[in-house]
């Protein structure tokens, strides 16, 4: 999948595409089911580990982008047509990059947990992947960004040890293998920054792995031994206090907020944080009603299964239209979405003749997307609320593909109130 309105693919981004995809598909695959789409979630989480599969030509080499961002950019046309040359970077032992190896591990082991009851041979196939990328992760240690520093453009990681982190977690669901649990306690006073909350995202995966984590202490494996279990208590407690700050009148809430109670962390695509944010909010008070744990305690304040779904709400009614301007940020929903998409394919009509640079008018028009992206989630409003509908503002109209996943793990999670399965297995 190209990354964003662009036709750059980013293995980066694309991997924790999947791994959120994944996710939600094993925590909300019957809410999915109930409203027809289970079998849609699973064909586009294949379309993205197939390429995935392809990436990883051998045990330690792994291809993470296709395309050059500045030939790439210097053109705007149909994905159709491009004619543009695609050069290849890939990392290996030589030039290691271990966040965007372990994303790919995590993506490949939640996703062979997706497919294990449905094409057993494909599942099987994934997680033999999943276990060389992670070896490969783990052995070469390097960031992406110091071995190949052309990314930190675009995607610029702040450092691997929430990747190894989040792989190995999801390595344990998909095995069973507590050698996997054994690393994740191991590791987590070098790496996992217990006791501080963190911004779940395609950087920094680590309140998303406290959150995956805590699901085996509300849920008891009992087979754990006493190390274990006490080592992901730690975890446990810092997925509270991510909990505890998106709380609005939490002692500990966070001041990262809009006027209106979005969460707002970032001016570069500003949704994904408090999509994030509720994803992770809706999947922790499913873990609290499932085990009939009845609140958290935020500094003395206690807090309901249902104070965080209200919050989830929140965020998911802000998103779809509750806002100052009344704007739908997600592209086709509602009667006012944004018309000016920074996306080729949505800008350009299907009939259109356009070479590497003619296409540029398309860009450059007023007029309204010829084609409906529907379901992309723009980047989003301004701290002050303000959104400009342009397609030259990238910063605000451009989606991603993580996005969108993100988006589709929130309200598949919200579509009601139920148990989550206890086990993936």
């Amino acid at each position: 999948m190209f990354d964003a309105g662009d036709h750059m693919k980013f293995g980066f981004p694309l991997a924790f595409t999947a791994t959120v995809l994944s996710w939600a598909i094993l925590e909300y695959g019957d809410q999915m089911n109930a409203v027809n789409q289970l079998e849609t979630a699973r064909g586009s989480l294949k379309w993205i580990t197939d390429y995935l599969i392809n990436a990883h030509a051998s045990d330690n080499v792994l291809y993470i982008q296709v395309g050059d961002p500045d030939l790439d950019h210097k053109c705007w046309d149909r994905p159709e047509a491009m004619t543009a040359k695609r050069p290849l970077t890939q990392v290996n032992t030589s030039t290691p990059g271990t966040e965007v190896a372990a994303e790919t591990a995590a993506a490949m082991a939640s996703a062979s947990l997706v497919f294990k009851t449905v094409d057993s041979t494909y599942s099987s196939t994934l997680l033999k992947h999943a276990e060389q990328l992670f070896t490969f992760a783990d052995k070469y240690r390097a960031s992406y960004s110091l071995s190949i520093p052309e990314v930190q453009t675009y995607y610029n990681s702040t450092g691997y040890g929430d990747e190894l982190l989040w792989a190995a977690s999801w390595l344990y669901h998909a095995t069973g293998d507590q050698s996997h649990l054994e690393y994740v306690v191991q590791n987590g006073n070098k790496y996992a920054n217990f006791g501080s909350p963190s911004w779940f995202c395609w950087d920094n995966k680590l309140a998303g792995t406290q959150v995956l984590l805590s699901r085996l202490s509300f849920f008891g494996a009992n087979d754990l031994s006493s190390s274990i279990k006490s080592g992901l208590q730690s975890y446990r407690k810092t997925a509270e206090a991510v909990m505890c700050g998106l709380f609005p009148k939490s002692p500990t809430a966070t001041t990262s907020r809009t006027d209106s109670g979005l969460i707002w962390v970032s001016e570069w695509n500003s949704l994904q944080h408090p999509v994030a944010s509720a994803f992770l909010a809706t999947i922790y008070s499913d873990y609290m009603l499932t085990s009939r744990t009845a609140k958290i305690s935020c500094s003395g304040q206690t807090y309901r299964p249902s104070d965080l779904r209200k919050f989830a709400q929140s965020q998911a009614d802000y998103v779809l239209g509750d806002n100052p301007i009344k704007m739908s940020y997600l592209v086709g929903y509602g009667d006012n979405y944004p018309q000016h998409v920074h996306h080729r394919g949505a800008s350009i009509p299907v009939n259109a003749k356009t070479g590497c640079t003619d296409g540029f008018k398309w860009l450059n028009s007023t007029d309204p997307n010829p084609n409906v992206a529907t379901g992309a989630l723009v980047g989003g409003p301004f701290l002050n609320e303000t959104y400009i509908d342009s397609r030259n503002n990238s910063m605000q109209t451009e989606p991603s593909t993580y996005n969108s996943a993100l988006i589709v793990g929130l309200l598949s999670g919200l579509v009601t109130t139920s148990s989550v399965v206890q086990s993936f297995t």
